[in-house]
């Protein structure tokens, strides 16, 4: 299904709609594709989450989430960050609505969410008890403003991000900078050290993801001899751009034609411009 969001935001009902997980979303401008599986090497739980929702009627927020391994039930993490990712994204677009001064400059932007994402996994750290393993998450962070076709990411920990076919790899040795390490420090302090952050001044095509994309494997034998760049099929390739389901589409070809799915969970969105028509 094809949404305008600058139409049901007009109509000021999308706020109250789901703002998450549509795998595909359209805009006058941008198209937004997502995937979110399970690793084959995990069995329970997906330990990976991915959050796609607006800011007002100009702006996306996007993000993607990779609870430790090694931490305590790390699926809840991951999943409590893009919820409460949701509540911050409806709060401020309920602030735009109503001319509640707000950071028009997505750098700013970027800023006030997170600030707002430290206090509520505090509340709700303190709350319900939790202690720091259970609080052990990745975040890669975008804001996009569609009207400037500009936008702002944000690392903590490792994963990837690719802007316009040029591909940054986060690479922490296995031993990533998760956000439960720092709720207990001064914000201001901690976001001023955050150097894993790129500005995109004209938005073509953009991805973020979880380091599972660097984690497909064989699993098994198929008949084609051709070999593929997983990698590049996932972020540059336009195959299948015309169908919501562009990015599933593509993790099902790679398994069944190429015999190869990742061995991490994944997650990842990808959002090509439609700017230049």
């Amino acid at each position: 299904m094809q949404l305008r969001l600058d139409v049901v935001f007009a109509c000021n009902t999308w706020a109250g709609q789901n703002s998450r997980l549509a795998s595909y979303i359209y805009s006058s401008k941008m198209k937004i594709y997502s995937a979110l599986q399970i690793g084959d090497y995990h069995i329970n739980h997906c330990e990976d989450y991915l959050f796609i929702g607006d800011i007002g009627s100009d702006k996306i927020l996007c993000a993607v989430m990779d609870g430790c391994t090694m931490g305590t039930d790390s699926y809840f993490v991951s999943t409590l960050v893009g919820k409460l990712l949701r509540k911050i994204a409806k709060e401020t677009g309920y602030k735009e609505l109503y001319n509640v001064a707000t950071n028009i400059d997505i750098e700013g932007c970027l800023k006030s969410i997170l600030k707002e994402l430290f206090k509520e996994l505090m509340l709700t750290k303190n709350q319900l008890m939790l202690d720091q393993k259970e609080l052990l998450t990745t975040l890669i962070i975008m804001v996009v403003d569609k009207k400037m076709n500009k936008g702002v990411v944000l690392v903590v920990g490792d994963g990837l991000v690719s802007i316009n076919g040029r591909t940054t790899e986060f690479d922490q040795d296995n031993k990533p900078d998760y956000l439960g390490f720092h709720l207990n420090e001064d914000f201001e302090t901690w976001f001023g050290y955050q150097k894993q952050k790129i500005s995109i001044s004209d938005i073509e095509d953009i991805s973020i993801s979880t380091d599972g994309i660097f984690m497909f494997r064989p699993v098994k034998k198929v008949d084609t001899a051709e070999p593929i760049n997983a990698i590049d099929f996932l972020l540059l390739d336009k195959t299948y751009e015309e169908n919501e389901e562009m990015l599933t589409l593509k993790l099902k070809q790679l398994e069944h034609k190429y015999g190869l799915k990742p061995a991490d969970d994944f997650a990842m969105i990808r959002l090509i411009s439609q700017a230049r028509g």
